[in-house]
């Protein structure tokens, strides 16, 4: 690459800004394939996902990249470097979504990666190592309630019993559903690696913030300083007794009052930890009595919920849950009731690599683009790169309205910033990819 183009920040920002179009058609093409009113439905290994696989491989194919899928039937498209067995960059996101979800989630990342390596390829840079953009399979573990499916895979780190999860609305396993897309279960049974994390210097991924931080800072991006851990009980149950409405209180084993406290006791803990600047955050997304058995006269007595608790640091995360329990039994012997928490997952805290953040950080002021640093609300499969070994970043876009639902806003302008300070990391990196590690 010329002294020229290397120290010509505008010339990256005007090659990445010659691909708006480009990024805007495919975001519209993504969304005409999946449309599921409200919003958009991409199930993972479903045909949701594998019609955004079809479209990823066949605008890859017209750009004239390397186009390839793994085991696990994620997807890649790779811009061929000098040296091909040198560790490659990734640069990649998901493209399932959640039922009836937004058009950016997820999807931005795999864009952003394809917009950049047209943008590198326009001012005639030749990378040291291969740049390829990765459409990751089944990041959203609502489907499965087990994180991080594609990307694991591909890393060798999913644990077996994952081949077990159930699809919430198929009744299949991920087995079943995988080969049914073309992919092979048993190479994951083996621990099979397509990217083994050795043969990764840096994977970095674009993301849409999934808070409202950036919309109220006024800020276009941020680059994120860790994606949260998390210990997650999917199918967790509180057992009393069913009985008569007219019951005195002291007999009754209600399960819905121990429900309740178990809910007041996790946002007591919650709202003390934001307090004393901990971050974290807990969902209970699930909450209900059987409806073949409730009534109005009837005291309760079986309540299903689900929870996830997650935050930034894994001795926080493990003195949570520690506590969580003793707490547990406290309402079992009050109450009188049992609960049962039912499988356990959990995924670690994705620390993003301090290397990395200082250079998109620089990027972006290099850019002339506004950030900060921030950790992210979200999980992401930057965290199973992270958990791999691989260092690893991300940035976060300005987008409105949240994500998981139909009314995502991320504005195109907020996002050829991010993929203007991600094409200039990248610029910069593949002149000595070997250092990233």
């Amino acid at each position: 690459m010329s002294e020229r183009i290397m120290n010509d920040s505008p010339a990256i920002a005007e090659a990445v800004a010659a691909q708006r179009d480009f990024a805007a058609g495919l975001f519209d093409d993504l969304r005409a394939l999946s449309i599921d009113e409200p919003g958009v439905t991409r199930d993972p290994y479903g045909e949701g996902e594998n019609k955004a696989h079809r479209q990823f491989a066949l605008v890859a194919r017209e750009c004239g990249f390397e186009v390839s899928t793994d085991f696990a039937a994620n997807s890649f498209a790779t811009l061929p470097g000098r040296d091909r067995a040198a560790p490659r960059i990734v640069i990649g996101s998901h493209l399932d979504s959640v039922p009836h979800g937004g058009n950016f989630d997820g999807a931005a990342g795999v864009v952003a990666g394809l917009t950049a390596m047209r943008a590198l390829r326009s001012l005639g840079v030749e990378a040291t190592c291969d740049l390829t953009t990765m459409a990751i399979r089944a990041e959203e573990s609502m489907w499965f309630r087990v994180s991080y499916l594609g990307s694991r895979a591909a890393l060798g780190t999913l644990p077996t019993s994952a081949l077990d999860a159930t699809r919430v609305d198929t009744g299949r396993t991920l087995a079943d559903q995988m080969r049914e897309c073309g992919a092979d279960p048993e190479c994951v049974a083996r621990g099979d690696a397509s990217l083994a994390p050795e043969s990764v210097a840096a994977y970095a991924e674009l993301h849409i913030e999934q808070a409202p931080s950036l919309l109220v800072d006024g800020l276009p991006m941020a680059v994120c300083t860790a994606v949260p851990g998390n210990f997650r009980y999917p199918n967790a149950r509180v057992i009393g007794e069913y009985n008569h409405v007219g019951l005195p209180r002291r007999f009754r084993r209600d399960a819905v009052t121990g429900a309740v406290d178990v809910a007041s006791y996790l946002d007591d803990v919650w709202q003390a930890n934001e307090a004393a600047g901990r971050p974290m955050a807990v969902t209970i997304g699930q909450f209900f009595t059987d409806p073949e058995q409730h009534s109005l006269t009837h005291v309760p007595g079986e309540v299903r919920f689900s929870l996830d608790v997650r935050c930034y640091d894994e001795a926080q995360l493990a003195s949570l849950e520690a506590d969580l329990l003793d707490a547990l039994a406290e309402i079992e012997a009050r109450r009188g009731v049992r609960i049962d928490l039912g499988p356990r997952t959990g995924v670690p805290v994705g620390t993003m690599a301090p290397e990395l953040i200082a250079a998109l950080t620089e990027s972006a002021r290099r850019q002339d683009v506004p950030s900060i640093l921030l950790g992210s609300p979200g999980s992401h499969d930057a965290a199973a790169f992270a958990a791999a070994g691989v260092p690893t970043a991300m940035i976060l876009l300005r987008n409105a309205n949240g994500s998981h639902n139909p009314d995502e806003a991320m504005e195109i302008d907020d996002f050829m910033a991010g993929t203007t300070v991600l094409t200039d990391w990248l610029f910069n990196a593949v002149s000595d990819a070997a250092s990233l590690r």
